[in-house]
């Protein structure tokens, strides 16, 4: 390393966030610039260290002791081209990873671990403005065609690797536009959507063809009395009404059209809440909320059909998603907002249980939890009260204690702990149960695991011959690093498949991390 004593000379800086009272009275991203020279000087805290277990912790296997060296000397291009190596999209990485990396930093055992995703988003929009993000457009062509169904991280990745290849590749995507949650889930402060359309562009300069409002796979069985299919939208709520006119397409058209077909779906099948008033007005999922907010915020809606202006808002669920609702909702006026999480509050530093380098469950403080609302740990619902007219007015729980026998964990309700939250609106982020199993699921006959993901051997070959599957739909509810990894490696596997052998890189991660 160009500073072997950075580690000694320099503490871990990052870039301030703007101030809450500004940043809730827009929808644009959070952080102040960040000077080259912080991060250069970030660089140099890199340690040198012989056995780099960052490379353990992230899935791609990103080679970051070259690239965090490379900013320090002041190479950039170089530093772009060694993160583009693993990574093909670090600017969506480097705004909405949740930096396993840097919990397995050897210098985290007893100091602040190196700024691994702040530098990598530095480096990335450095290459944006300089103009070194070109597309790599193949020199020669395969004759080979390639479907991909679903446009997230996983689907793009392995479209980008497969069109790299040389073969012809179409992106199928039910919604109205591609990148998935990328789109729909993910908040305009946390990603603006010029990132991820800037990425789209260079896709489609490379070959890349994407057909949205097109969802593909059969329902089991013609639904009217017509024999005509159901029009597919969103499984229930208000969020349906948001979807566009959707072409249904036969999977197996798509398999007998294409010489390979890989599914990108994601893992969208929500965790539903079975309690007493679940069906009132005002409970939604977190996705029939996400998808229109974010819909407003691009122009396609003029309002929101699911506003929390002037309400009291309960959302079930302390994860990413919970976090994504609560600064939703707060951009939007809520008056309250409490945030239930069933399990007990976490401790704020690493505990024995979670020893160095593996990932800590510690308490996380997101953005939006500093801008608001009230996080209620070891709470469980038990009722949703109907407000006379069939809406929710309130929601009724109590404290749990956690156990966990065999394995599994079990909730024990706490004597005397009840406790009644007022609220006009209820939002479930709860997590996902696996893939959907209807549309191609279903119609392909796809052996599921005791998960519900779509089940995949090695090469991420599902049951049926030519169809490889990668990302949520086998993996289950993960991390964009996770999906943009499968998505490389099922692409290196295809690719494999079709031409005999492969020259595209597969990540390789050692230990536990370690790939199909």
């Amino acid at each position: 390393m160009g500073k072997v004593t950075g580690f000694l000379e320099y503490g871990r800086e990052l870039p301030r966030r703007r101030a809450i009272p500004v940043r809730l009275r827009d929808w644009q991203e959070l952080y102040e610039p960040f000077p080259p020279e912080a991060t250069r000087t970030q660089g140099a805290r890199c340690m040198d260290c012989g056995i780099p277990f960052c490379h353990e912790g992230c899935p791609l296997g990103n080679l970051i002791p070259e690239w965090n060296d490379l900013v320090f000397r002041d190479n950039w291009p170089d530093a772009i081209e060694r993160l583009h190596a693993t990574n093909n999209f670090p600017d969506f990485t480097g705004r909405l990873c949740p930096a396993p990396c840097e919990a397995a930093c050897v210098l985290g055992i007893n100091s602040d671990p190196v700024t691994i995703k702040q530098i990598e988003y530095e480096i990335v929009e450095r290459a944006w403005a300089e103009g070194w993000v070109r597309p790599e457009v193949p020199a020669v062509r395969t004759g080979k065609s390639v479907a991909v169904v679903g446009s997230g991280p996983a689907g793009l990745a392995c479209a980008q690797q497969l069109a790299r290849a040389g073969h012809a590749v179409v992106v199928y995507e039910r919604a109205e536009k591609p990148g998935g949650l990328l789109r729909y889930g993910i908040p305009e402060f946390k990603m603006e959507k010029k990132v991820l359309d800037r990425r789209l562009a260079q896709l489609e300069a490379e070959g890349v063809e994407f057909r949205c409002s097109t969802s593909v796979g059969l329902p089991p069985e013609p639904a009217a009395a017509d024999g005509q299919w159901p029009e597919p939208g969103e499984a229930r709520g208000v969020a349906a009404a948001c979807a566009p006119d959707v072409t249904v397409v036969s999977a197996r058209t798509l398999a007998n059209r294409h010489d390979a077909l890989v599914l990108a779906g994601g893992a969208t099948k929500p965790r539903d809440l079975e309690v007493p008033g679940r069906e009132l007005r005002g409970v939604h999922f977190a996705m029939e909320y996400l998808k229109p907010a974010n819909l407003v915020q691009e122009g396609a809606l003029g309002s929101p059909p699911i506003d929390a202006v002037g309400k009291r808002v309960v959302i079930i669920g302390g994860g990413d998603t919970g976090a994504d609702c609560l600064g939703t909702v707060l951009r939007q006026g809520a008056v309250s907002v409490h945030q239930l999480e069933v399990l007990p509050e976490p401790p704020k530093q690493r505990s024995p249980e979670h020893p160095w380098p593996v990932w800590p469950i510690i308490l996380r403080t997101s953005a939006a939890h500093e801008e608001g609302g009230q996080r209620v740990y070891a709470g469980m619902t038990t009722e949703l009260v109907d407000d006379g007219t069939g809406a929710v007015k309130a929601l009724r729980g109590h404290q749990v204690e956690l156990a966990v026998e065999g394995g599994r964990p079990t909730f024990t309700p706490v004597p005397g702990s009840e406790f009644e939250i007022p609220c006009e609106l209820v939002l479930l982020a709860m997590g996902f149960l696996g893939s959907e199993r209807r549309g191609v699921v279903a119609e392909l006959g796809l052996e599921l695991d005791s998960r519900g993901s779509v089940a995949a051997g090695t090469n991420w070959a599902t049951n049926v011959e030519g169809v490889f599957v990668c990302g949520d739909m086998t993996r289950g509810q993960s991390l964009i690093v996770w999906a943009i990894a499968e998505g490389r490696s099922a692409a290196a596997a295809v690719d494999r498949w079709l031409m005999g052998e492969s020259i595209l890189p597969v990540p390789v991660v050692p230990g536990q991390f370690s790939l199909r």
